[in-house]
């Protein structure tokens, strides 16, 4: 037997399962196709009857992810959908959850299995909500006639949804938590600084991603211009880009990655705006644009060995190591400042880690991308007094013999307790140790969407993040306080990013 609500557009139906309700792929924008491509998401028109909730919607048009058991499902421009969990849609006002997917800003979707809700919203007595947006060109192109930062728009059309909504399926409006890895972490410190987010959320969670993404208007021209010419359409606008398949635009995608895949950062991200975005993310939160939501923001300490998929450490030479090190940091104009940051890295390891380039390589890109910028953004929220935490995933996966280390997206099913998703059992690992490890982190991301602290009695103690301690909470077997961890490497940083 479903369950019938009435939201502010019509009816839907959804379903119950064994523990919780779920009603999935219900839009909250209209259907941004034909002339509403490459323009900010339009509100509904409502619909009589009811409108069955009972399957996911169409998730954004991607190109194939390399990566196991992230297969998006079907795909389509008419991609605007978000699935609500809930234990019940009663009156409870529960606390809201709402999760953004990562993958570059170019794939993933709110369906993914990995990001089933129900064992979250069971557990916590909270409603989770996951969201698609729009991606890659299609979210995150900047050409005249296009408005820009689409993705981003799209996610906060969601999040009026949800005030607008949520109450009716036992949430609480007031109290709703954003969070996301990767890109989706990414997304989410951009929504810290946008305008138009402003009221729609009150604590956020930002995992392996921060506030360093993004680009300024002549970088976006640059992946435009790139994208364009991969299309035979240089200085093409909106309106001529409307005219081609959705295969044209993937295939053009594609390439345009590739040729700029030695360019710093990702090439389809949000884009400084007067309007949408007119501060970068992590001077908004310097200066205050988020001082009233508590943060929670990490990393896991060996996120690059995903990229690499376990190459062997000593793949690499000492002179490939810094030529690949001088790379990362030419965007810095601190290319120079190379080899004295291997030369701190590899002090740092002596005795407890190996030296190799490959290692070396890993530690310093994982920290270049994303642990220093975690760490920059919880120095600039913690600057105000909302309340800012920070952790430090270390748990290893099992598999290639654990050459990936703790690697990127490696929380994921610890945090979503998702251990039955494709090939989770292979890439997170199994057993009482990792159930253990995924019930103290869904506490703790309970606990923050509760009240903004994610303490909670299965942990240690821990205190708010500053620039003098550096409170981390380090998530693995033993969950343990730590006080400015890899502190040698962080220190090597200053001054460059």
């Amino acid at each position: 037997m479903g369950i019938e609500i009435d939201t502010t557009y019509g009816s839907i139906e959804g379903s119950r399962a064994d523990t919780h309700q779920r009603f999935l792929g219900i839009p909250f924008a209209r259907s941004p196709v034909g002339p509403r491509r490459f323009l900010a998401p339009e509100a509904l028109e409502p619909w009589s009857g009811t409108r069955a909730a009972t399957a996911f919607g169409l998730s954004a048009p991607q190109n194939p992810s390399p990566l196991p058991g992230m297969e998006p499902g079907p795909q389509g421009e008419d991609c605007l959908f978000l699935n609500v969990y809930t234990p019940a849609a009663d009156a409870a006002a529960r606390p809201v959850m709402v999760w953004i997917h990562g993958g570059g800003f170019t794939g993933g979707s709110g369906s993914q299995a990995l990001y089933e809700g129900g064992p979250l919203c069971t557990r916590g007595d909270v409603v989770v909500v996951s969201v698609n947006y729009r991606l890659g060109a299609l979210g995150y192109l900047a050409v005249p006639g296009a408005d820009p930062n689409l993705g981003q728009l799209d996610q906060i059309a969601a999040l009026a949804w949800v005030r607008d909504n949520i109450e009716r399926f036992g949430g609480d409006p007031g109290n709703v938590t954003i969070f996301g890895e990767s890109a989706g972490g990414m997304a989410v410190a951009t929504l810290l600084a946008m305008p138009g987010a402003a009221g729609l959320f009150h604590r956020a969670i930002p995992q392996s991603g921060a506030a360093h993404h993004v680009h300024s208007s002549a970088s976006a021209a640059r992946v435009a211009e790139r994208f364009c010419r991969e299309l035979g359409l240089p200085g093409a606008d909106a309106e001529k880009l409307r005219q081609l398949s959705v295969e044209r635009i993937l295939e053009a995608q594609a390439q345009a990655l590739v040729a700029l895949q030695r360019e710093p950062g990702l090439a389809f991200a949000p884009v400084l705006d007067p309007d949408s975005l007119p501060q970068h993310p992590l001077e908004a939160v310097r200066l205050g644009a988020s001082r009233e939501i508590p943060l929670l923001v990490g990393t896991n300490r060996d996120e690059s060995k995903l990229f690499r998929m376990g190459l062997a450490a000593g793949d690499i030479s000492d002179e490939q190591l810094e030529k690949r090190v001088r790379a990362l940091l030419r965007a810095r104009h601190a290319e120079d400042r190379a080899p004295a940051l291997i030369d701190a890295y590899r002090r740092a390891r002596e005795g407890h880690a190996s030296t190799e380039a490959g290692e070396l390589l890993d530690a310093i890109d994982s920290d270049h991308t994303f642990r220093i910028p975690a760490i920059r953004l919880a120095e600039a929220h913690a600057a105000h007094p909302a309340g800012t935490y920070g952790y430090l995933f270390t748990w290893e996966s099992p598999a290639r013999r654990g050459a990936l280390g703790s690697c990127h997206a490696l929380e994921l099913p610890f945090v979503f307790g998702s251990f039955d998703a494709p090939t989770m059992d292979r890439f997170a690992g199994k057993g009482p140790e990792a159930e253990r490890l995924s019930q103290r982190m869904m506490d703790a991301w309970i606990a923050f969407a509760r009240s903004g602290d994610p303490t909670h009695p299965e942990l240690p103690d821990w205190p708010t993040y500053d620039a003098r301690t550096r409170v981390t909470m380090l998530f693995d077997q033993n969950c343990e306080r730590c006080d400015a961890p890899l502190d040698a490497e962080r220190a090597a940083w200053d001054g460059i990013l």
